[in-house]
């Protein structure tokens, strides 16, 4: 940043999380064919062209040429501007870069620049203190690197003549020439750059520049997310807590591999922490996450009305390529969306050029796969006044379609249908309108209601009770948070019955939500299931650090008793058949024979509940208030 001291941030490293970046040369990054996906970005970097960030930055690469132009890629939010401050406080610091003497950092998003100016000039703005002469500084190139944070804010052109390119650092020109004359090398043609941007920026930044290397960000590796987690809150235990919470929900803990989506998660889950003391309290999902991160992408924009528009478009656009299996959209799309808008676009989509030439088209794809699915389910519920004309074509706003289809043959719907739950709750409507000024409508609950009603009659057997089976009901109606929904929902039903499902925390926290607003729930079958309160993977390797060790957890089945506990139950029958409970299970299981007098029937088939355990059992059935009949 201007005038800032790097050795004034002592704070900074420890606040620092290490990102993964792609590193190539330009030839083999213009190659590429089609978009790297955020989702994919991490998974694909196990292939060895992925490292971490900055160290790599200036070193020599595959072909054991010393870049001397580096271009930073990376979609808003994914922390290009992190790794500048990282990469001045280390230069700062001594630690990296000891090749340069001096590093000037041009902030383009934030710094009124001259309209005119010559090198001399921009080096004097940036450190107005300096003792020694600017032109003088300039003498020596090799020594010096230049740093442009955020280029595409600059706004351009970036074709210039080249007879007006300048050669002397002394040389007042109009700053886009300025410019043009250091990444064209024509001026300081021995000096370094590294250039931040977005993806929107590539195709006419890279036709300015000669043998650059690009370093795409990639976002957190699955260990670099656990461990921003961990320094994010100060409190071990909570940082534990908060990353079981993520790494449970499938699609919340994919999305943090977007640095600014796991502050987003971790700034929510704080606020939890700080209102219920107790994250499994938590009453925030998945979609809340979603429109958070949504408000502070789109914070201080000005025209409701444009901005209404563009999110109109840009769910269309989402929601016919989820229909079509299709993540790449080709410019001319883009452009009949309306959605060539420099302002608003970068936040969503990230262009990539596909071949060499100036007048090859782009492709764009979302940040993430699962943005494109969030605001393809805002297509079916944002208002829109039937003004709204697509190239797309009319795509029906028809929830029932999608609910079919979804039933029928396309669970690749999941993640959309969870978040149309979601986006229609009485909270979410408030919040959209409140915060980003989007409208809306809540005539699609009706149509949630009658199906999730009616997809469970359809898979009972007639004389039959009715029962629920299907693991993403609990999840769709945990999305929406609304008690009298799912009371609404589950009113039909008095049986609940799960066949070998791996129930995570988010699972678990799904489900008790449910029960404990499910008034008829008569009887619970769990088969085969196994409850999960850190990655399942991570419980078999020894080698990973146990939360456990920290702090002891509950009871694996701590939230399911303790949902069968909730007054007003009128459970009868529970069978854990073949879920493996051990001994750290019974006192849950004592104190729901104690408190739940209508319970008739418990079977713990295929349990190793030890001595202690049957111990603490028999201390439930003899206690006032139980009723049981049957123990198997």
């Amino acid at each position: 940043e201007l005038g800032s001291c790097p050795r004034e941030s002592p704070s900074f490293h420890s606040c620092f999380t290490t990102l993964t970046i792609a590193r190539e040369p330009r030839s083999k990054h213009r190659a590429k064919d089609g978009a790297v996906g955020t989702s994919q970005g991490c998974a694909n970097a196990s292939s060895g062209a992925a490292t971490a960030v900055t160290t790599a930055l200036f070193e020599p690469g595959g072909d054991e040429q010393t870049p001397q132009v580096v271009v930073l890629v990376g979609a808003p939010g994914m922390g290009k501007t992190t790794v500048v401050r990282k990469v001045m406080v280390e230069w700062g610091e001594g630690m990296l870069h000891k090749q340069f003497d001096f590093v000037f950092c041009v902030d383009c998003k934030a710094i009124a620049l001259p309209m005119e100016a010559s090198v001399a000039d921009l080096v004097s703005q940036c450190c107005p203190g300096l003792r020694v002469p600017a032109r003088k500084i300039l003498d020596d190139q090799k020594k010096i690197l230049f740093i442009f944070d955020g280029f595409e804010a600059l706004g351009f052109s970036l074709v210039q003549p080249e007879a007006e390119l300048s050669s002397d650092p002394g040389e007042v020109k109009p700053l886009e020439l300025t410019l043009m004359s250091l990444l064209k090398k024509t001026l300081l043609p021995e000096a370094s750059l590294l250039i931040t941007t977005r993806p929107t920026a590539l195709g006419s930044l890279g036709r300015c520049l000669e043998g650059e290397y690009y370093v795409e960000i990639l976002g957190f590796s699955a260990a670099r997310r656990e461990e921003y987690f961990h320094r994010y809150f100060e409190n071990p235990n909570k940082a534990d807590m908060a990353f079981r919470f993520a790494r449970g929900n499938e699609i919340l803990y994919s999305l943090c591999v977007i640095p600014v989506m796991s502050w987003t998660v971790c700034t929510i889950l704080e606020r939890e922490f700080c209102g219920t003391k107790n994250l499994l309290e938590c009453s925030k999902a998945t979609t809340g996450m979603m429109m958070f991160y949504l408000s502070q992408l789109l914070k201080h924009r000005d025209n409701p009305q444009v901005l209404q528009q563009f999110l109109l478009q840009l769910c269309s656009l989402a929601a016919d390529g989820i229909w079509k299996h299709k993540v790449l959209f080709e410019e001319k799309e883009i452009k009949d969306c309306g959605l060539d808008q420099p302002g608003l676009l970068p936040f969503f989509l990230n262009e990539r050029i596909t071949t060499e030439g100036e007048d090859d088209g782009s492709v764009y794809a979302f940040t993430h796969l699962h943005l494109q699915e969030f605001f393809a389910a805002m297509f079916y519920v944002l208002e829109d006044d039937g003004e709204m004309v697509s190239s797309l074509g009319r795509l029906e706003k028809d929830v029932n379609k999608l609910l079919e289809s979804y039933s029928k043959s396309r669970k690749d719907l999941n993640v959309t249908v969870r978040f149309l739950f979601g986006l229609v709750s009485q909270k979410s409507i408030e919040y959209m309108d409140k915060t980003i000024g989007c409208r809306i409508s809540p005539r699609a609950r009706e149509e949630l209601l009658k199906w999730l009603q009616g997809r469970h009659r359809g898979l009972s057997h007639p004389g039959q009770a009715l029962k629920v089976s299907e693991m993403d009901t609990f999840h769709f109606l945990f999305e929406m948070n609304e008690k009298s929904f799912a009371q609404s929902a589950l009113s039909h039903f008095t049986d609940l019955d799960l066949q070998d499902t791996k129930l995570t925390l988010y699972d678990q926290m799904a489900l008790s939500f449910c029960i404990q607003h499910w008034d008829g729930l008569g009887c619970v079958t769990l088969q085969g299931c196994s409850f999960h309160w850190q990655d399942p993977e991570a419980e078999l390797d020894v080698s990973v650090p146990c939360a456990l060790r920290r702090e002891e957890l509950p009871s694996p089945i701590h939230l399911l008793c303790r949902a069968l506990r909730h007054r007003g139950s009128a459970l009868r029958v529970l069978r854990l058949q073949w879920c493996r409970l051990s001994e750290s299970c019974c006192a849950e299981l004592a104190a729901l024979l104690q408190e739940q007098p209508s319970l008739a029937r418990l079977e713990l088939g295929d349990s190793s509940l030890g001595d202690g355990g049957v111990r603490l059992l028999c201390e439930g059935l003899r206690a006032p208030g139980c009723r049981l009949r049957v123990l198997r």
